[in-house]
């Protein structure tokens, strides 16, 4: 038995079981993979609710948890020693977004070089940035495993055992597990669980890299954005496919993102090309995911998270952690 039981070892699901535990929960995590081996893995990690142009109660949610991020990667990397690679380097968007600034031409040349001058200006997105979520996912076991939880990797959980309206165990890998609470947070592969209209949008991605780093800032447009690692990389993302579990990477998409990778920043066309890859978001209806209650009173959601995984990780934990602490 433990006081919570976590199926699914993303970011969402590994940032609920710490601030679970930090509130004194007994916490178990089952992943059926390695931690962080799906959308986590295959994001971008932008930090980016104006840039997205997120509007209404999404918005509302984003912002709320970009303003928790420096105090939540402060809480990990007390824990761990890492930063996790976050930074507010600001985001140029080459979108309309509501209360950014707007620099013409030559102000957008002083605030990034490099950038084609058919641009014509851009829209400056000061308090944005980025998280290394291929920093993030390990900090985080390593946090988790910290305080105590218990993760359980390779364990695959075949059913949630019901009766009327309570959760009674999981069927898993493992045989039988029993909670006093459980916590769904599957991502794309919710439905295989639970019939909740969550689906899967296929996302291609490509990283390149530049040595000397001329690229500092993150570049938001349409169907495209560019987003630099202090360590030399450029992610260059993404499509968006409804496609089910099609894998892998087609070249016709590839050539797509290079194409308007390289009308942005003419650079790109001679970096070399360090990595393609693919992963699947979890799209739930108006973009908004499913957090807290569920038909079951002691089985919490947080899933559908879509494109803001790594953005909305601080405050889903907040909301769940509220939501499944036991009264004192």
């Amino acid at each position: 038995m433990t006081d919570v039981l976590i199926i699914g070892g993303g970011v969402i699901g590994l940032a609920c079981g710490i601030e679970l535990s930090l509130r004194g929960a007994a916490v178990t995590l089952l992943e059926r993979h390695n931690c962080g081996n799906g959308a986590s893995w295959a994001a971008a990690g932008m930090l980016a609710p104006g840039a997205e142009t997120l509007t209404g109660e999404l918005a509302d949610l984003a912002l709320q948890s970009l303003s928790l991020y420096p105090q939540w990667i402060n809480q990990i990397s007390k824990i761990t020693g890492d930063s996790c690679g976050y930074q507010k380097c600001g985001i140029l968007a080459l979108q309309a977004c509501p209360n950014s600034q707007w620099l013409n031409t030559e102000q957008l040349a002083e605030k990034q070089t490099g950038l084609s001058p058919e641009l014509g200006g851009a829209y400056w997105l000061e308090s944005e940035g980025q998280v290394d979520n291929r920093k993030l996912v390990p900090a985080l076991v390593l946090a988790a495993r910290s305080l105590q939880i218990k993760i359980l990797e390779g364990v695959e959980v075949n059913r949630i055992a019901t009766n009327n309206n309570q959760v009674t165990h999981l069927e898993t890998s493992l045989g039988k597990m029993q909670s006093d609470r459980y916590l769904l947070a599957t991502g794309a592969w919710t439905k295989s669980l639970l019939p909740l209209p969550i689906s899967p949008r296929k996302g291609q991605m490509l990283s390149l890299h530049e040595s000397d780093r001329t690229l500092q800032k993150i570049i938001y447009g349409d169907q495209i954005y560019l987003v630099p690692r202090g360590d030399g990389r450029i992610i260059v993302g993404a499509t968006v496919e409804d496609v089910g579990f099609l894998p892998g990477n087609r070249a016709a998409s590839v050539q797509h993102l290079l194409s308007r990778a390289i009308s942005i920043y003419p650079a790109i066309a001679n970096l070399p090309i360090l990595d393609t890859w693919w992963g699947f978001r979890p799209y739930a209806p108006n973009e908004l995911p499913l957090l807290g209650t569920s038909e079951y009173e002691n089985l919490a959601l947080a899933v559908g998270h879509y494109r803001n995984g790594i953005l909305l990780a601080p405050i889903t934990a907040q909301i769940l952690a509220n939501h499944l602490e036991k009264p004192k």
